[in-house]
Parts: structure tokens; sequence; C-alpha cells
């Protein structure tokens, strides 16, 4: 009996020792990167340090749009993202508000937002928001994971939005110049220069930015620089130590909402000529890259962000109210914070199917700051308090920690299925500690009674997270796809604590929780058809939101906090012909694309504690968003015509037709916008040009509650760019 066991032991080791010397064979094949062409695709299981199979992905190849990259003018360049909604804030694209499936896109804060992998938000838990966004200048790529991205990066519903920088190793010269300078309406000027290179086991590449203008609207003048370092030392074969710089300054004016009159008689005035922002941000990352073998890798890095945030202004709930001097409201965030991630990537072989295993834990600590009050110091950008002890409305320190860890496996069962399970075991501790003013105020907005309250809040949880994913390939040109995810996200700094003449926050607000859910099918027809069709349900409990409250019997106020359930449903869509190749054309000199990229969105709440929410729409969810375009091409000319349709939209829960005075709720009504660009390339050269909202159309995208207005947001009118560049 010893015998045959000591024989069967020693055949069961030469088979494991023979499959992993076929699978050192084959591991290659398995992380051959998609070398398809084209400016959009969906994502390869494995991307990086990424797992998507059986997830809704989308990948923008930004160095191939043919859109106003100077600007990041999101329209444009998230043309072809299925079901999107963007807030239009301003022209100058200092940040990015897009969001999906019924969430709200402010600042982007229900994506986990990450540069070449790591965190750039303010804070990920406590406020998930991006006052930095990437120059498209500078980016190589952008990552989209819709839904089901929460057990790898962290708890949000929205999904993971990533901007991959140029990487210093794909610049094989020791150096390479890149030079960018862009003219447009209304003042608007911006430089952008960048070296990158190789010289022996160094790899570089860092740029800076510089833009200005003046802005469409009155009182709407910007100033930014945007610098930026990345360097890569291969130590070894195996060992990679790479170290990325990232600082962003501006300052705005930003030139206030209006009410439906205003908006209707003239879109472009502004009636806020002392409202300020200024956003400072600076993040550092140091990475460590470790190949064990060819089929094992460990990622590991630390990261860090020190940042603030200010703004002032005179920002009473009434947009037609003159600004006559006086006190203003001051708010002030610093955010700090450090993380530490770190990922294991194994690839083996179970039979001759590769299989994949990706395993992390990540650590973070943040401690912000915010304070907010009243003063009275001018019309400029002056953001301190003179007399903090009388001017101060509230004063509060927001202490964070999470600590978590995950695992995703991708099992290949045949060469056609896959099925990829996942768990994420998460810890959350966010804490409020500091002080408001309960002020109460007459109908003239005197002051009748003013109360100081401490607070010191703590809400620890503990929760596990499971996802499975699916994905079958009937052949190499046709996959499906399907996911269940679970979702959570955490009480925002703004959830737990702000003080706002407009609202109130509800003490008893708690933690959203749900799921996501996706069967999709996508593929190539003979290089003439390009499509990924889904659909897909959000289930979103306890969802946070606004609605009118009774206070003290008498006032009637808009308050922040559970609202109810949601449920959010529909299909999303994108389809690119290649018009040539389907004629049967010759396609040497001439190229012919087009493109629809429609989502059809059903959002509505099933539950409710408010009668007057219970059935409603969900706000800023359109049930029709459709982007189209042409793209064409004549050797080194490009040229891209793209249009965008949204139907009607509610501002809020209630679902209110107008908001009378204030501009905050109503009706956001439909609009469709179009823009062209067009490029050319001769050697090192390069012209370009842009026409944005070609037809000059008068629309908004969004009524904000707070800054920048409060009020109708007004999207910007005709406008016109054009870029020269040189690549040396």
């Amino acid at each position: 009996m010893d015998c045959k066991r000591l024989l069967f032991f020693i055949a069961v080791s030469t088979t494991l020792s023979a499959n992993a010397q076929d699978s050192l064979k084959q591991m290659k094949e398995v992380e051959i990167r998609d070398k398809r062409n084209g400016d959009f695709r969906s994502m390869n299981q494995v991307e990086g340090m990424k797992l998507t199979a059986g997830k809704k992905t989308e990948l923008i190849n930004v160095e191939q749009l043919t859109v106003n990259k100077s600007t990041n003018n999101p329209r444009q360049i998230y043309a072809k993202v299925s079901g999107l909604n963007i807030f239009e804030n301003d022209g100058s694209g200092l940040q990015l508000s897009i969001g999906g499936r019924g969430l709200d896109p402010n600042r982007t804060s229900n994506f986990n937002v990450r540069q070449n992998g790591y965190d750039i938000s303010a804070d990920a838990l406590g406020y998930p928001e991006s006052y930095y966004t990437p120059p498209s200048e500078a980016l190589k790529k952008i990552e989209v994971i819709k839904g089901a991205a929460g057990l790898q990066y962290g708890t949000q519903f929205g999904g993971l939005l990533n901007f991959e920088m140029k990487q210093p190793e794909d610049f094989k010269k020791k150096i390479t110049f890149e030079s960018r300078q862009t003219a447009g309406s209304w003042g608007y000027f911006s430089s952008f220069n960048s070296i990158g290179g190789t010289t022996g086991k160094l790899s570089y590449y860092a740029f800076a930015q510089y833009k200005k203008g003046n802005g469409w609207r009155p009182n709407s003048q910007f100033e930014a620089l945007n610098l930026y370092a990345d360097m890569h030392y291969h130590l070894t074969e195996k060992h990679t130590l790479g170290l990325e710089l990232t600082h962003l300054n501006y300052l705005a004016q930003q030139p206030g909402g209006l009410n439906d009159d205003m908006f209707t008689k003239d879109p472009r005035q502004s009636n806020r000529a002392r409202n300020w922002f200024a956003v400072n941000w600076n993040l550092i990352d140091v990475e460590w890259d470790y190949r064990i073998s060819d089929r094992t890798k460990i990622q590991t890095r630390v990261n860090g962000l020190i940042a603030s945030r200010d703004a002032i202004g005179f920002r009473p709930n009434r947009p037609n109210q003159p600004d006559n001097g006086g006190p203003r409201d001051l708010l002030k965030g610093n955010f700090k914070n450090i993380t530490t991630e770190s990922r294991l990537m194994h690839r083996y072989y179970i039979g001759n199917q590769p299989q994949t295993l990706l395993t992390g834990i990540r650590a973070y600590s943040g401690n912000s700051t915010n304070k907010q009050g009243y003063v009275d110091n001018g019309s400029g950008a002056n953001f301190n308090f003179a007399k903090e002890s009388t001017e101060l409305l509230s004063d509060y320190t927001f202490p964070n920690l999470n600590v978590a860890a995950f695992a995703e496996h991708i099992f290949r069962l045949n060469s056609r299925l896959n099925i990829t399970p996942g768990i994420r075991v998460e810890h959350i501790r966010t804490q409020a500690q500091g002080l408001y003013h309960n002020r109460v105020y007459d109908l003239r907005d005197s002051v009748i009674s003013d109360v100081v309250v401490n607070e010191n809040r703590t809400f620890p949880r503990s929760f596990v997270l499971a996802a499975i994913g699916a994905g079958y390939k009937m052949n190499e040109n046709l996959e499906f796809y399907g996911n269940l995810s679970q979702n959570y996200r955490s009480v925002t700094f703004s959830d737990i604590r702000v003080v706002n003449p407009s609202f109130e926050i509800d003490p008893n607000i708690q933690d959203e929780k749900g799921w996501n859910a996706d069967l999709g099918t996508r593929g190539n027809v003979k290089d003439v058809l390009r499509f990924d069709a889904n659909v897909f349900f959000l289930y979103y409990g306890n969802r946070i939101g606004e609605y009118f409250y009774t206070k003290n019997n008498s006032m009637v106020i808009r308050r922040r906090g559970n609202i109810g359930v949601a449920n959010i449903y529909g299909i999303e869509s994108f389809a690119e012909l290649n018009i040539l190749k389907l004629a049967g054309l010759d396609e040497t000199n001439w190229k012919l694309k087009t493109y629809s990229n429609l989502a059809l969105t059903n959002a509505a709440y099933t539950k409710s504690p408010f009668k007057n929410i219970e059935g409603k729409q969900v706000e800023y969810v359109p049930a029709m968003n459709w982007k189209a375009g042409i793209q064409t091409a004549y050797k080194d000319l490009k040229v891209t015509l793209q249009y965008s349709s949204l139907s009607d939209q509610y501002a809020d829960a209630t679902n209110a037709p107008n908001s009378g005075f204030s501009g905050v709720n109503g009706i956001i009504p439909a609009y469709s916008v179009a823009d062209l660009s067009a490029g050319y390339t001769w050697r090192k050269f390069t012209l370009e040009g842009t026409i944005n909202n070609l037809l000059n159309v008068a629309y908004f995208t969004r009524r904000a509650t707070g800054y920048p207005g409060p009020g109708i947001i007004p999207g910007e009118g005709r406008s016109f760019y054009i870029t020269a560049g040189i690549r040396l």
C-alpha cells in the first residue's frame, strides 16, 4: 500500500511539474495585450493589476481622440461611454462631474476616481469628491468599470474611473519633448509642455500645464497650474521602483446660479462678483513592483494627499437678490490622508486552462478639517477668518480609518466559459468632532437665537461584500457577460454636518446599501460593426437625498437624509459602424465611421417614508441619453462631429416642476448639443480646431444647491478653440 502511494505521488508530481513547465511556455499567451486599434474598446479580462472578466467595462484611448483635450471637454471625451450624465459647471475643465445609472454627477463623487491606480479624491470615504482632474493632453487612456468594481476598489455604487497617464516606459528615446499651445474664446489660453524618455534603467515622464480664461459669463475668470513627474527605476528584471508627484493649484471666480426667469431672459448674466473658489492639490505615490515569476507578481504602493479647497461668496437662496456687499459665506477644507495598498496576482493552470487569482489589502487613514462661517472682508479672493471665535458657524475634524482585504478569481472552465467570484471584507470608522452654531432666523434673515452645539460622533462598522461574474465566448468575436455585485457607500462629511441656509442634515442619516447587476453581449462583426449592449439593474437602498421639511411647525426648509429605496434599470448600448468596409471600399486613404451610444433608463423611488417621494422619478436620471457621431479621415486629416441629446430630468426627489425664486428645484429641460473637431498632422507638427456647442443652444445641466450656485448653472454657448503642437 505504501509503495502504491509513493508511485502515485511520483506520478502526480511529474504531471504537475510538466504542467508547470508548459504553463511557463504558455503564460505569455495569457499576458498578450489587446492590440485592437481605435479610440474606444472594452477592457481585457486582465488589464494590468485589474480583473475585469464578466464586468461592464469601457476604455478610452485618449491619444487617438480628435476632441477638445485642452479644456477636458467631458461631453466629447466620454461620448462613447454609455449612460453618463454630465454636469457642465464651466468651460475650464478644472473639475469633472459625471455620474451614471441614477448616481449624482457632482464632482464624480459616486465613482472611485484614481490616477494610475491610486486615489486622488479628497477623502475616499468621508468626502469622495475630485477637485483635481488630470489634463487630457497627458493621458494615455481612461478606464471605466461600471458598478461591479466595489470589491477591488472600495465601497461605492458607480464603479471605477481610472486615469492612466502616459507611461515613462512608452518613451524609448533618451528624451522626447511635446508642446501644445491652445487659444480660444473669451480669452482662453493653455500651454501644455512635457518631456519623457528612458536612459539606462531610469524612465521618466513630466509635464507642466498652465491655463487661464475669462469665461463665457461675467465673473468667470480662472487661472490654473498643473505639474506632474513620474520616474520608474528598474532595479533588476524583477524589481521596479516608481515615484509620482502631482501638484495642482487654481483660482476661479464663480458667477453664481440663476432662477428660471433669469435664465430665460439672459443665460449669460451674473450678479455675483464676490464668489471665489480655490484649490491646492498635492499627491505623492511610491510604488514597488515585484515580478516573482512569469506567473506571479506583487504591486505595493503608498500614496498620500495634502490638499485644500476654499470657497467664499454671497449665496442666498434667492439668485436674483443683488449682492450689495457685506458678509460672505466662507468654507475652508483641508484634506490629509495616507493609503497603503498591496496586490498580488497569480496565474496558474488547471489542466490546459489558464486561471487568474487577484488578492489585495488596503489600509487608509485620513484626517480632514472643515471650517465655515460668515466674514466681512471685501470682494476679493480672501479665504481667511479674521475672528474665528465670532465668525465660525462650524468647526470640524473628520478622522477616518479604513482597513480592507479582497480576493477575486477568474476560473476558466474551458476555452469559452469563465466564472469570477469575489469577496471583500471591510472595516470603516468615520468620526466627526467639532461644533456648530444652531441659529434661527426670522423672515428678515436676522438671528433670533444662536446656540453652540458640540459633537463627537463615531460610526464604526464592519461588513462583507460579495460578487460573481461570468463570461461566455461564442467565438473570438462574440462574448456574453454578466455580474451581480453588492455595493455600499459611507455617509460623507457633508452628510454628517454642514451649515447651509437653504438646508439642514437629518441627525439619523445612515449609510447607503444595495447591489448592481449586468447582463450583456459585446463583439465584432467582420471589423464592420463593433457593439456592446447590456441591461442593468441597480437596487439603491437608504438613498441619501433632499426633501422639504417643516421645522418648528412653521418654517419649511430642505433637509438631507435617507429618502428611501430606488430601483434603477435600463439598457445601455454602443455600436460603431465602419461605413467604407461595409460598402467594400478601399480604406488606404479614406476612413469613415459612425457610432451610436444610447442609454434608456427608468429610475423610481419604490419605498420612502415621505409620501411626496414614493413613486417619484429619481433626480438627475434622463429617460433617454443618446450620443452619436461621425468620424472621418483622409490620410493625416481627421474630422469628428458629435451630437448629444438628453431628455427631461428632475433636480430633486419630489419632482417639483419649478422652484419659484430659488432655481434649485424643478425640471432640467431636454437639450441637444453638437460639437465639431478637426486635426491635421504633418511630420512633427499638429494643428487642431474645435467648435463646441456648434448651434449655440441655450441649455443647462444642473440646478446646484450650493457652490457654484445655488440655482441654475447654464451650459456654455458656442466657443472656438485652436491648438498648435509639436513633438520632438
